[in-house]
This record gives C-alpha cells, sequence and structure tokens, in this order.
C-alpha cells in the first residue's frame, strides 16, 4: 500500500493510454492539429477529457459551460458525452484558435452541441445570469486566464444547479502553486485553492493528474 501516487513517466503514460484512452477520431486528429501549434501546451490532457466525459455520463448533465476552449478539445470531448439534445455554452476570444477545432467538431457530428461565444467570458456569464439562467446548468469546465478564475468560479456556480460539478484546470500550475507567488497567475490559483478549501458551498477534491484538476460539487 503506498501513500503516495506513483511517479509518472513517458513508459508509464503509454500504459495508461494503450489500457484506458478511448478517443473518437476526430479527437485524436485534433489533438495531432493542436501538437505543433506555438501554444499546445494549452490544450488538457486526453485522460482529462476521457475523466469529464465519464463525470458528464454520470451525472446525466445536459446543459454544460467551458471557460476557455483554445482549438477545442475539451469540448469536442464533453459534446461527445452528452446526449443528442446537450449543448454547451463555450466561452473564448480567439476566432484563430477556435476555428482550428470546428472542423473536428463537424467531422465528429457534434457541432450542433457546441454553442461558442466569441467575447469576454465574464461578459457571456453575466448575460446568461441577467437572463435567468441561474441554477439551469449541471456541469462548468474552466480553463482560462487565471486571474479570473475566482470570477468565472463566482459566476459559474450560480449558473449551476444544486448538485452540478465545477471542474478547474491548472489548479497546481507545474508546481509553482506551492511556492511564494512571483506573479499574479501563480497568487490568484493560491488565492482560489485557499478559497475552496473553506468554501462550504461546494465539496471539492484536488486531484493530482495533469497540471492538478480540481472538481467542486455544488451542493443541495
Amino acid at each position: 500500500m503506498t501513500t503516495q501516487d506513483i511517479p509518472m513517466n513517458d513508459v508509464l503514460l503509454d500504459y495508461v493510454r494503450r489500457h484506458s484512452l478511448r478517443e473518437h477520431p476526430a479527437q485524436s486528429a485534433l489533438r495531432e492539429a493542436t501538437r505543433l501549434h506555438p501554444n499546445a501546451g494549452m490544450q488538457i490532457s486526453p485522460e482529462q477529457g476521457q475523466l469529464m466525459q465519464l463525470l458528464i455520463k454520470l451525472m446525466g448533465a445536459r446543459r454544460t459551460i467551458e471557460v476557455g476552449v483554445f482549438t477545442g478539445y475539451s469540448a469536442l470531448a464533453v459534446a461527445l458525452a452528452l446526449p443528442d439534445d446537450g449543448q454547451i455554452l463555450a466561452c473564448d476570444i480567439s476566432d484563430e484558435f477556435t476555428r482550428i477545432g470546428r472542423p473536428f467538431w463537424e467531422q465528429a457530428g457534434v457541432a450542433h452541441k457546441i454553442d461558442l461565444r466569441l467575447a469576454p467570458a465574464l461578459d457571456t456569464l453575466n448575460a446568461c445570469l441577467e437572463a435567468g439562467e441561474a441554477g439551469t446548468y449541471d456541469f462548468a469546465f474552466i480553463d482560462a486566464d487565471k486571474e479570473n478564475y475566482d470570477a468565472y468560479y463566482e459566476r459559474c456556480l450560480t449558473l449551476l444547479r444544486p448538485g452540478g460539478l465545477l471542474v478547474f484546470d491548472n489548479m497546481l500550475w507545474g508546481g509553482l502553486v506551492a511556492h511564494e507567488a512571483e506573479d499574479d497567475a501563480t497568487r490568484a490559483l493560491q488565492d482560489l485553492n485557499n478559497k475552496l478549501h473553506g468554501d462550504k458551498r461546494v465539496d471539492l477534491s484536488l486531484l493530482t493528474i495533469a497540471d492538478g484538476v480540481t472538481l467542486a460539487y455544488k451542493c443541495p
């Protein structure tokens, strides 16, 4: 019995992917199309995508939010797990990045599930709240500018129904959160980690997969 996570290396990661990962061909193709992008490090790992797919199916989610789309791999993963009448409110500001993923959404037959809003995410989320959509979403994934994570959290939490789930990416930030912050992004993540730990509105688990993934369940 071990009290620590098994150290991950390329050999073990390859084993995990060969024995767990079940990617749709469009996911594999989009991941490859993103691999050589100058900002490829912004893309989630396929293991994260598969975890979110499992969570979506377990909770029977139909209405979801994504803050930070990049080239669209995470949106594609979630869309594939949603029922045919499911919907993702996908928030991003970059037409250049999101344009890469759109053909793969079409290829997978899920483009109709993804409502892409090219505008500052806070504007989109605020508009949803003003439209009376509080408590009507099942799931939210936050993976955008770290300085606004807390603002995204508060709005998404309000938009989620009781029993809804928030997923945050990059919550370990390459290990920097465990040290004195030297930049605004690290400081923002540290502050949010501290806030979530004491926030009685949610139950949570900070997972050590990829760059740190926090699951926050909105308490009834």
